[in-house]
């Protein structure tokens, strides 16, 4: 592999052109000596070219790790129906910092950040490997564009990078980086970031918001069949505005009684880091868990 250098020409929209394969080339070939692709080979080179989605995924409570509903079969088919990443950049609601930061952590350890829940859940492991190389490539292009960060070598796997992966990917197999919310972000300096990093998506890099679409803990009813009328009313209105109008689902809190579906905004703002990497969004999912909990995921292009 190679890495551009930050100081190579920008391209209009972020970061730059970031070649992760790159083949030698022969000269003076003759044609009489190529030979056909097999349709194996046809697949992969199409896998390789392919332009990859940003994803905003709810990844719930962190019983999801063991459920087997509609949520986790939907995160597991995403997975399936993709082309298999090269990296994923993703962005948690588990990580909010002073300032931007990235993980450059070649092998974090899965971190069991939460208590209360089933013992067994504490033993699960997400042994997926880091990736320092574009970690360290996505830093210096950004410091390049004047967005201050920092590495971070120690980060480890928050529930809420690996819960998910572990249905999409559960071979741990994909190379993963994870960036940091700075608490001073809003709507749309998540949507600037996730802007800069929408390039990475025509490298095969898989770039993620996890989050939750409706967030409000003093709301949940764990055995509960009945969903909160406004979290769902919510999700539609969001939905709708990310479709139709942009800056308005960017003045997400601009909803009625928005304190009610989500008191702090952790777990939305990584969605709008997902926008920013493509503006034609599409519903995966939607499902509502635990009476007020949005489980939705979204798809953009």
């Amino acid at each position: 592999m190679t890495y551009s250098n930050p100081s190579d020409s920008a391209s209009t929209n972020g970061i730059n052109h970031m070649p992760y394969l790159h083949h030698a080339r022969k000269g003076g070939v003759a044609a009489s000596a190529i030979k056909p692709l097999t349709a194996e080979q046809v697949l992969s080179t199409f896998e390789h070219t392919v332009t990859l989605p940003g994803l905003f995924v709810s990844h719930g409570a962190p019983t999801l790790a063991i459920e087997n509903n509609a949520p986790t079969k939907a995160l597991a088919r995403v997975g399936h129906n993709l082309p298999k990443p090269q990296a994923i950049l993703i962005m948690s609601a588990h990580w909010v910092t002073e300032s931007l930061e990235i993980s450059s952590n070649a092998q974090p350890q899965t971190w069991h950040d939460f208590t209360g829940f089933d013992a067994g859940l504490r033993q699960i492991e997400y042994p997926a490997s880091g990736h320092p190389a574009l970690a360290e490539s996505l830093s210096a292009q950004l410091n390049d564009r004047g967005i201050a960060n920092r590495l971070n070598p120690l980060r480890p796997l928050d529930h809420g990078v690996w819960v998910p992966l572990l249905h999409m990917y559960p071979h741990a197999n994909v190379p993963l980086v994870q960036i940091s919310l700075p608490k001073f972000f809003d709507a749309y300096a998540c949507y600037q970031l996730g802007n800069l990093c929408r390039q990475l998506r025509s490298e095969q890099i898989l770039v993620i918001g996890s989050g939750n679409i409706t967030h409000n803990l003093a709301s949940l009813k764990w055995q509960a069949t009945s969903e909160d009328a406004q979290a769902k009313a919510f999700k539609v209105w969001l939905l709708q505005q990310l479709k139709t109008d942009i800056p308005a689902a960017l003045d997400w809190q601009q909803f009625a009684d928005i304190a009610h579906i989500h008191p702090t905004s952790e777990h939305l703002l990584p969605l709008f880091f997902a926008l920013g990497t493509g503006q034609r969004v599409s519903s995966i999912h939607e499902s509502m868990v635990h009476h007020s909990l949005g489980m939705d995921i979204y798809r953009f292009d």
